[in-house]
């Protein structure tokens, strides 16, 4: 893993793997680059791809903005009210201008972009606004920021509500709670447990994720703008998704013409391992369709 500070100001920590064509792995909100399993990238590096994993600004070994974040509640009642919050440090808008810089510092003409949740969101705004950058997309359990689709379920929005900010000491218990709320069928609580510890030790920025929740809050809807997305698309949604429901996933495909929408009956908002290789491969071929 290297750091490089690229053309926003941001110094963004970044891993490589592999050679071939780039494919650029995009976080979401609160993930670290690890939150990409090493294996699951590595089964795009060994049909001959070359795997970029990297920390957004405000989480992991990235730069650490220092404005002050709204509270966890104003911003949960901005995304379910669809009134988007005002006066914040930053947008989605402008952490695809970080992936982009990144890209371009990196010496890569343009490259294919995978993101999940806020990450897709950041690959969305990539293509709409750095068109030149991206060869294909794919966003997975995300939305286009219309605050019709892909809402909160109301169950999960009740626990969030209550859900107090973690600590060092209940990071990591925390984690294993909320994703065990979010995920499909397949929640491996061993499997969560020790990525939490793992990501917790490596990075612990609960402001930095309050500044990107605010971002998500304050990010206009991209709809119309989608419209004129000309490479491949592929959206990936799970129907057990409560954190982005998948009407999300629909509204994103809808949007992008020529666009495929994949989605599987037994995913929430999580990548469960078991689907891994049908992900994958709908992945490539959607980056063959480029």
């Amino acid at each position: 893993m290297a750091s490089i500070t690229v053309s926003t100001g941001m110094a963004l920590e970044y891993d490589i793997r592999g050679e071939g064509e780039p494919i650029l792995f995009v976080m979401g909100l609160g993930g670290q680059l690890i939150d990409y399993d090493e294996e699951f990238v590595d089964l795009f590096v060994d049909e001959g791809y070359q795997a970029i994993r990297f920390d957004n600004r405000d989480i992991g070994l990235s730069t650490q903005t220092d404005w002050t974040p709204p509270s966890q509640n104003k911003s949960i009642v901005s995304l379910v009210t669809r009134r988007p919050l005002k006066n914040v440090g930053y947008t989605v808008d402008d952490m695809a201008a970080d992936a982009a810089a990144l890209i371009e510092a990196l010496g890569i003409e343009s490259a294919h972009i995978v993101g999940v949740s806020m990450g897709g969101m950041i690959t969305q705004a990539l293509a709409i606004n750095h068109p030149s950058k991206v060869k294909s997309i794919c966003s997975i359990m995300s939305h286009t920021a219309d605050r019709k689709n892909g809402g909160i379920a109301f169950s999960l929005l009740r626990r969030l509500g209550r859900r107090p900010v973690p600590t060092l000491d209940t990071a990591v218990e925390d984690s294993v709670v909320m994703f065990e709320a979010i995920s499909g069928d397949h929640f491996d609580e061993e499997a969560q447990r020790k990525q939490a510890t793992e990501g917790v030790t490596r990075s612990f920025t609960p402001a930095g994720t309050a500044r990107q929740t605010a971002a998500i809050a304050a990010s206009r809807d991209r709809t119309k703008r989608l419209r004129n997305v000309k490479v491949p698309a592929l959206i990936i949604h799970g129907l057990q998704d409560p954190l982005v429901k998948p009407s999300g996933g629909i509204a994103t495909a809808q949007a992008i013409p020529g666009s495929r929408l994949l989605m599987f009956g037994d995913m929430g908002h999580d990548l469960p391992r078991p689907r891994w290789q049908e992900i994958k491969s709908a992945i490539i071929t959607n980056i063959t369709r480029s």
